[in-house]
């Protein structure tokens, strides 16, 4: 079978299942596993690569999806070269790949044509049934059986553990800082997996905006930022941008306790926050390390987070 990928969390799917030798095409987005960097790209960005300020991205993203246009394009004659068996993508997320009404209409035009298929999982559950999904695609049953058992496994080992804790400690996740925005779908589900309460997210709904007041207004005992496609160095950087900007951040952030009491952790949000992949799982051990030290060594996914200091966007130690 000939697939091709277009969207990072179903290329991680497809190497997870042994697909690896199958997929030919990837977006330029997929770097992972290592692997998935040498397949060739069948997507670009329609955003100039110089552009690397938050505010400045999430304008042009907003323009194009008032439009109904995506951030992406397809590279069409590459894609008949390949000729594909099958196409995974996703319609949940106009800014997250390639529009799924393009797709189909693109792949009505190649040989065969390929079979299109939208995996679009909006909480964890649905994560593991994308694996299941693909792996009755691909003829890997039995393998997205033993996948998804393994990641119930470790989900199941943190959620004994936190059982017990009451009250959960109130959690803000930042999915954008500039402006504001509070992850959806799986992020607060994630939060309450790991023994959290997310109070400005909401679990199955897509990610909002909300304004520095209404952060304040949440109390949150800890926030997470988990700016999407940001690794932990690209988030440490966008923190020390949006400190350093002035306007960014409220003159009232001591109000806020997460702030107050240095519970403001950076982490890959790329690797294991934003895509709907089987690294949720390890996003979601993240969040236990981070609100449960006592219990949960951080050092299993050590350079996936690191502590800060909100006001500054420095490393806290």
């Amino acid at each position: 079978m000939r697939i091709v990928s277009l969207v990072p969390s179903n290329t991680e799917i497809c190497f997870a299942l042994g697909l690896g030798d199958h997929l030919i095409g990837v977006t330029h987005e997929c770097d992972y596993p290592p692997a998935a960097r040498s397949r060739p790209h069948v997507t670009r960005s329609v955003l100039a690569a110089e552009v690397t300020d938050g505010a400045e991205i999430d304008r042009r993203i907003s323009e194009r999806a008032q439009q109904g246009q995506s951030i992406y394009e397809l590279d069409v004659p590459l894609l008949e070269q390949l000729a594909p068996d099958l196409i995974l993508t996703q319609e949940l997320c106009i800014v997250c790949a390639v529009a799924y009404e393009d797709v189909l209409t693109i792949a009505q035009r190649l040989p065969g044509p390929p079979r299109v298929v939208s995996i679009e999982p909006r909480g964890v559950d649905e994560m593991l049934e994308s694996i299941t999904t693909v792996g009755r695609l691909s003829g890997r049953t039995a393998t997205a059986a033993a996948v998804t058992a393994a990641l119930r496994r470790r989900i199941e080992h943190i959620r004994a553990q936190v059982a017990r804790e009451r009250p959960p400690r109130r959690v803000v996740c930042l999915e954008w800082l500039d402006p504001p925005m509070v992850g959806g779908h799986w992020v607060p589900e994630m939060v309450a997996l790991a023994g959290g309460r997310d109070v400005l997210g909401q679990a199955g709904q897509p990610s909002a905006r909300v304004t520095w007041e209404q952060i304040r207004e949440a109390a949150p005992e800890v926030i997470v930022l988990m700016p999407c496609g940001y690794d932990l160095s690209g988030t440490l950087a966008e923190a020390q941008r949006a400190a350093r900007a002035g306007e960014v951040l409220p003159p009232f952030l001591d109000e806020i306790p997460a702030v107050r009491e240095r519970q403001v952790y950076a982490v890959d949000g790329a690797g294991y926050f934003n895509r709907p992949g089987p690294r949720l799982v390890g996003g979601i051990e993240i969040l236990a390390g981070i609100l449960h030290p006592e219990r949960f060594a951080r050092s299993r996914l050590a350079g996936a987070v690191q502590q800060i200091r909100l006001e500054t966007g420095e490393p806290v130690g």
